[in-house]
C-alpha cells in the first residue's frame, strides 16, 4: 500500500478519508463493515482506526470494599486494520497511542503491523482522562507522542527498544501526527504548540491531521502560522458533523474547541435531534465546500455516531 503522504502529493483533488472505532467488545466486525460500505462510493483514500487503552474501574465487593480491575472496551485495532485492508484493498491507518500502552506492547504492535503489510500509522499521545497513570512506570511508558515517534523511528531503522537488531523491516512505517488549530489543551500558548508541531515534522511526521473544528478561519490562520514556522507538510482538516443537541456543550468541553456563535444560534432553534442532525449537515457541508475551494489536501471525517451525516456531506461535496 502506498504511503498516505504519497497519495496526498499525487492527488489532483482533495482526498476523502474517515475514521472509525473498533466495535465494542462482543460486537461483530460487520458493524464496522456497514459503516465503510456506506461511504465506499466516495472513494476513500484511507481509513483510520482508533485505538483505546484499558480503563481502570473499581468493582463493588460483597463486603462493601472495591476491587480495582482493568477492562478494555474496544479491543482489536491491529486486527480491525488488517481486516479492512484485506477486505477493501484500501490503506488502513491504525492509531498508535502511548497512553495506556507500554513500550513493549507498542513494539509487538509494530511487529504485527509490519508482518501484515500495514505500514501507514497515525501516532498520538491518546486520552489519559480515564487512565490511572499513577500505576504506570515512566520507564516502561512513553509520556508524549514525540517519545512514541522516536520508538517508531528506531523501529524503522531496525532497532528494538532494548537496542537489539530487528530483522525484516522491508517497508518502514510512514506516519502522520495530530495538530490543534485551537491549541492543545495543555499547551501554555499557541507559539509553544507550533514549536511542538514543528518538532513532530522535523522528526519525521509526513503530514498532520487537525483536531475537529467548526470555524474554518481558525484552520486557515493555523495553517498560515505553521507555514511561517517552517512546517511544510500537508495539514489535513479533521471535520465532524454535529448530530445531537448535547454535543453543543459536550464537544467544547471534551475537545477544547469553540462552536461559532452563528452555528450555535441555529442549533438552539432545533426542536429535536433530527433537526440538529440536519443543521449539522448544512453547516458541515458549507465548511467542506469552503475548505475545498481554498485548496485543502483532503478532508478527514470523524464518523463516530455520525456516519449517516458524513455520507450526506460527502454526497454534496465529492
Amino acid at each position: 500500500m502506498r504511503a498516505i503522504a504519497d497519495k496526498i502529493s499525487q492527488s489532483s483533488s482533495p482526498l476523502f478519508s474517515f475514521e472509525i472505532l473498533p466495535p465494542l467488545k462482543g460486537n461483530s466486525v460487520y458493524r464496522v463493515y456497514a459503516i465503510i460500505d456506506k461511504l465506499l462510493e466516495f472513494d476513500p483514500a484511507y481509513i483510520n482506526i482508533t485505538s483505546h487503552h484499558s480503563e481502570a474501574i473499581y468493582v463493588p465487593q460483597p463486603d462493601g470494599s472495591h476491587r480495582r480491575t482493568t477492562i478494555r472496551r474496544r479491543p482489536g485495532t491491529v486486527a480491525i486494520a488488517a481486516a479492512i485492508q484485506n477486505k477493501y484493498s484500501i490503506p488502513a491507518v491504525p492509531h498508535i497511542i502511548c497512553k495506556g500502552f507500554s513500550k513493549d506492547e507498542t513494539e509487538y504492535a509494530l511487529l504485527d503491523l509490519n508482518f501484515l503489510g500495514i505500514t501507514n500509522l497515525l501516532l498520538l499521545r491518546g486520552d489519559s482522562k480515564s487512565l490511572d497513570t499513577k500505576h504506570q512506570n515512566p520507564e516502561k511508558y512513553h509520556q508524549y507522542a514525540t517519545d512514541l515517534q522516536q520508538q517508531v523511528n528506531d523501529f524503522n531503522a531496525g532497532i528494538g527498544i532494548d537496542g537489539t537488531k530487528i530483522e525484516g523491516i522491508d517497508t518502514p512505517f510512514s506516519y502522520g501526527m495530530a495538530c490543534y488549530p485551537e491549541k492543545h489543551e495543555e499547551a501554555p500558548n499557541m507559539q509553544f504548540d507550533l514549536e511542538y508541531a514543528k518538532m513532530k515534522v522535523d522528526n519525521g511526521a509526513k503530514y498532520l491531521v487537525t483536531q475537529m473544528f467548526f470555524d474554518n478561519e481558525k484552520y486557515f490562520e493555523f495553517v498560515r502560522l505553521c507555514r511561517e514556522a517552517g512546517i511544510d507538510v500537508p495539514i489535513i482538516p479533521g471535520i465532524k458533523p454535529v448530530t445531537k443537541a448535547h454535543q453543543m456543550t459536550v464537544l467544547p468541553k471534551v475537545f477544547h474547541l469553540d462552536i461559532p456563535e452563528a452555528f450555535s444560534k441555529e442549533l438552539m432553534k432545533c426542536r429535536d435531534d433530527k433537526e440538529v442532525a440536519a443543521c449539522g449537515v448544512e453547516w458541515c457541508t458549507a465548511q467542506c465546500r469552503e475548505l475545498i475551494d481554498r485548496g485543502v489536501p483532503g478532508i478527514h471525517f470523524y464518523t463516530h455516531y455520525a456516519s449517516d451525516s458524513v455520507r450526506e456531506v460527502a454526497k454534496a461535496v465529492y
